[in-house]
């Protein structure tokens, strides 16, 4: 079958006429995936597709028949991040050569989650090797094991990371869904020069257990999709309190098992939303497209603050580089000691060494100095480490988040995404991009990209974000802009930038 960018909506539609079963549905994503990730452009999305998928997928068919749809992910068939357990068949990795072989114990919950609402598990996609916690120098969507990830708007451009593949498997068609994580940008960025939407959840919203951490303060887990209410329908499906993540506990109360509740087409009257000049500036032609933007969100009612500053973002950022190194330590130590006796690492020590005795393979572009400056770091019991995410706190939350948000009673504050996507340069690595995603990131705060425009073809992202479990209202307004705009075109896969400005 010819495959459109159904939404799950559609697809369940399609299934439950009978047009369509999972099993079919789940073959042509993988001849998808063959024509277009292995072949064709060579995407280089997947690290592993599910050799259990077309079974999985034909026995909720039969359940359908007998009983009918668990539910709206019913038989349909999504993607998940390299870095995220599985107790089947395929291999948890992170993108690293150290954990081939790595098969987990037990499913992440989230994954239980969404194996219980009925989804059909492809596989695994590739992702900045280490979700990009090795190198200050390294190359976003690069990983030992997948090697190097494809903008499909432009084949020659960055798909930022490290939730690449996740990204790019959404945008070109190869799922309906997928899974990403995000530390600090990894979910928003790649969702944004992909030209899709993304969310970031609220830490805690999602539990991270089974999932390979870089940091205990910020890890999440969250959906990216094509539109706003695909994404809502996964993060209600992911969503959950886990007793194995004590930030979970958190969350009671706060959790919506179907936010698709919140999708308002007219969401955006009267909403109150806030404009971060601050976080402007870096492209007059991102400026151009923000305006557009915010002329939308006018025209559609919203009463528009303009601007207000988001304060702290060069003491933010220090403090969070402490805190991050830290955690990975503490956080990697800990799942390494769950894996299998068999494989090569156990500790962080252990991982730096195989790289260094496997540094061809591993290390042929950039090499493991954040790794090493990690390793040097001691416990979280150490006051530096205290005093760095006290100062982590009162920055991206009490003196920026929260304060702007309650000084202009706002519903949510607005900023570009970050800058289109920038040319794959394995020699000189990635460069130093514009982004919006640290103040929500650090605070451990909810925050939406939703398709706003191009720029010579390429994807742009508005963001939208907000204080702790505000994610119904961000959806809320996603949604009324998505609708009001329809912004996302799909890829076409040309090897370059089109630079004819007649074609714009």
């Amino acid at each position: 079958m010819d495959l459109p960018e159904y939404n799950i909506s559609e697809l369940e539609d399609q299934m439950a006429a009978g047009h369509l079963s999972a099993h079919d549905l789940a073959a042509s994503y993988l001849r998808r995936i063959k024509q277009l990730d292995q072949n064709g452009p060579a995407l280089g999305s997947m690290l592993e597709l599910n050799p259990d998928a077309l079974a999985d997928a034909a026995a909720l068919d039969v359940e359908r028949g007998i009983s009918g749809p668990r539910g709206p992910l019913h038989g349909i068939p999504i993607v998940l991040k390299g870095n995220i357990d599985t107790a089947d068949r395929m291999q948890t990795t992170a993108g690293s050569a150290a954990l081939a072989g790595h098969i987990a114990a037990q499913d992440a919950f989230l994954v239980s989650r969404l194996r219980d609402a009925g989804v059909v598990i492809l596989g695994k996609s590739n992702l900045s090797e280490w979700a990009n916690f090795r190198s200050s120098r390294s190359t976003s969507g690069w990983s030992s094991l997948g090697g190097q990830t494809r903008n499909p708007y432009a084949l020659d451009r960055n798909p930022c990371g490290s939730s690449s593949g996740s990204a790019v498997a959404v945008a070109a068609n190869l799922c309906s869904t997928a899974v990403g994580t995000e530390t600090d940008g990894s979910i928003v960025c790649p969702a944004h020069t992909n030209g899709i939407v993304g969310i970031k959840p609220t830490v805690g919203l999602v539990s991270r257990s089974g999932i390979i951490p870089i940091s205990s303060s910020q890890d999440t887990a969250g959906p990216m999709a094509r539109t706003v209410e695909d994404a809502a329908i996964l993060l209600g499906a992911m969503s959950g309190i886990d007793p194995r993540d004590e930030a979970t506990l958190d969350a009671e109360g706060k959790i919506f098992t179907d936010y698709t509740q919140f999708l308002d087409p007219s969401g955006l009257r009267d909403a109150r939303i806030g404009v971060a000049r601050n976080l402007f500036g870096f492209s007059p032609r991102v400026d151009q497209i923000m305006q557009a933007c915010i002329d939308t969100l006018k025209r559609q009612g919203a009463d528009v603050v303009d601007p207000v500053h988001l304060a702290g973002k060069d003491e933010i950022k220090q403090v969070e580089k402490e805190v991050l190194l830290y955690e990975f330590k503490d956080g990697l130590n800990k799942y390494l000691a769950t894996v299998a006796p068999h494989l090569a690492v156990h500790t962080l020590a252990e991982l730096i060494a195989f790289n260094q005795s496997k540094r061809e393979q591993i290390m042929p572009f950039f090499g493991q100095g954040v790794l090493h400056k990690s390793e040097a770091k001691g416990p979280l019991s150490d006051i530096a480490y205290r005093e760095a995410r006290d100062a982590c706190l009162r920055l991206a939350r009490n003196q920026s988040i929260d304060a702007t948000m309650k000084e202009h009673k706002l519903h949510a504050i607005l900023a570009p995404t970050g800058a289109p996507a920038w040319p794959t340069d394995l020699v000189n690595g990635d460069p130093s991009i514009a982004s919006c995603s640290r103040y929500a990131a650090v605070a451990g705060y909810p925050h939406i990209t939703v398709p706003a425009g191009s720029v010579f073809g390429l994807p742009v992202g508005v963001s939208f974000f907000a204080s702790a479990y505000q994610e119904p209202m961000l959806i809320k307004l996603a949604y009324a802009f998505e609708q009001a705009t329809h912004a996302r075109r799909p890829p076409t896969f040309l090897p370059t930038v089109d630079l004819d400005l007649t074609n714009q």
